[in-house]
């Protein structure tokens, strides 16, 4: 039996859901709690949305909707019905670490505590949780229990609610916690009991940590969706520039023809690294500036086709006839010239994909990426360096994820070439 695209698709997402049953009916409860509380007290609703709310509400509804769509609609979308290959299931596997950060990552990235526990742990280290009694939140109206379902769903950066430790044992009136072989006392008032015993759970860091304690598995899948969101709007931004641009050069001719690819070949012959760098040590490093800095650095190849093939196009019929009858520029671009240019453009975007995925890893690598707010490959590399003689997972980990995203991104451009022309051997 051949495994389908759709059949590897439900199987990821169905692992997702039974490893986070617990957390996902959580997330449902607290998704139908903010509904609520929308229409019933918009004010205060309104106070609570944040980017880590909104993100765990959107991850949620997607789980539930995205495999009831395809059960529904596997039969009328082809590509859910083409043969798995390497390519597809990474594909699937780096979308659905993206879109589910919230639901696959089993911390925050930027959590750490107890560094005497939790610092510089091999992969696969387990280490225990000591629970502290909670403050209870008394419940009085929706807006109490959703804040109550949110504090339980979202993954805070440091949290009170337990301790690290190696080992635990009682004496007396106290608790002692061993951390690192240094002995610590604690009220039993201060712990958590079920069943006349302290709550202890076990927490195994599958990648191991960082420097900070840090869960380098979290960071990855955190990672993996800043790369991959920072090319989607790189190659977005660098589309409309090269679009736009190639066919002004292209159709006018002339004086913009000579002005247009002069500049473009200034761009090109300057080294862009240099200019990526300068740009961005003078402005502010963010997210939106690194999309705009590496998509205006990266539609040169893009121009450079657009224009060959307008050129050629406005020699041929049915573009003069569309031009007589007074179709504009727009209508010009988008019914006559994209239509026919798909085939070199998409090869060329799904490339410009991987570039600008490796060159954001560069300058997280050299300091000049999104920021310490967002964990990064780049950055993840840099950090590592320093310990790379007693924490290889640190840069083994990230370069190996950089590997397998440049790889694939490589891997789908051959597949378009060859699908648009089938001469070309691969």
């Amino acid at each position: 039996m051949k495994i389908k695209l759709w059949h590897f698709i439900i199987l990821i997402l169905g692992v997702i859901i039974l490893l986070n049953v617990g957390m996902l009916v959580n997330s449902i409860e607290m998704l139908w709690l903010f509904l609520v509380l929308l229409f019933s007290d918009f004010k205060h609703a309104n106070t609570q949305i944040n980017i880590s709310i909104i993100d765990y509400l959107i991850s949620t509804f997607l789980i539930i909707i995205i495999p009831v769509f395809i059960l529904i609609y596997n039969k009328q979308i082809k590509i859910l019905q083409d043969k798995l290959t390497f390519i597809f299931a990474i594909m699937t596997l780096l979308l659905a670490v993206t879109i589910f950060a919230p639901l696959t990552a089993s911390s925050n990235p930027n959590f750490q505590k107890d560094l005497r526990v939790t610092k510089l742990l091999t992969p696969f280290s387990t280490v225990q949780k000591l629970f502290l009694k909670k403050n209870e939140i008394k419940q009085e109206n929706n807006l109490d229990y959703f804040i109550l379902k949110k504090d339980e769903v979202i993954k805070k950066s440091f949290s009170q609610d337990f301790i690290f430790v190696n080992s635990v044992k009682t004496s007396g009136s106290d608790v002692i916690y061993i951390q690192k072989n240094k002995e610590i006392k604690i009220e039993k008032d201060k712990i958590l009991f079920v069943e006349g015993k302290p709550l202890i759970e076990s927490k195994t860091f599958i990648l191991g940590t960082d420097q900070y304690g840090r869960d380098i598995l979290s960071r990855l899948i955190y990672g993996t969706r800043l790369s991959l969101f920072i090319g989607l709007g790189a190659v977005i931004v660098s589309f409309f520039i090269g679009i736009i641009l190639g066919f002004i050069a292209g159709y006018a001719g002339g004086f913009f023809d000579s002005l247009l690819n002069r500049f473009t070949e200034m761009f090109l012959a300057f080294p862009i690294l240099f200019l990526i760098i300068f740009i961005i040590a003078m402005f502010d490093s963010s997210v939106f500036s690194i999309i705009l800095v590496l998509g205006a650095s990266g539609w040169m190849s893009l121009f450079k086709i657009v224009r060959a093939e307008v050129i050629k196009l406005k020699t041929k019929d049915f573009f003069i006839t569309a031009k007589l009858i007074g179709l504009s520029n727009y209508k010009l671009l988008t019914k006559e010239v994209l239509p026919n240019i798909i085939s070199p453009v998409v090869v060329n975007l799904v490339f410009l994909y991987g570039n600008v995925i490796l060159a954001e890893a560069a300058l997280s690598f050299l300091g000049l990426g999104a920021g310490n707010n967002y964990p990064s490959w780049g950055g993840m590399i840099q950090a590592g360096q320093s310990y790379i003689t007693i924490a290889w997972w640190m840069i083994v980990f990230p370069g190996l994820m950089l590997f397998i995203t440049l790889l694939t991104a490589n891997e789908l451009g051959r597949k378009i070439e060859h699908h648009f022309n089938s001469r070309i051997i691969i």
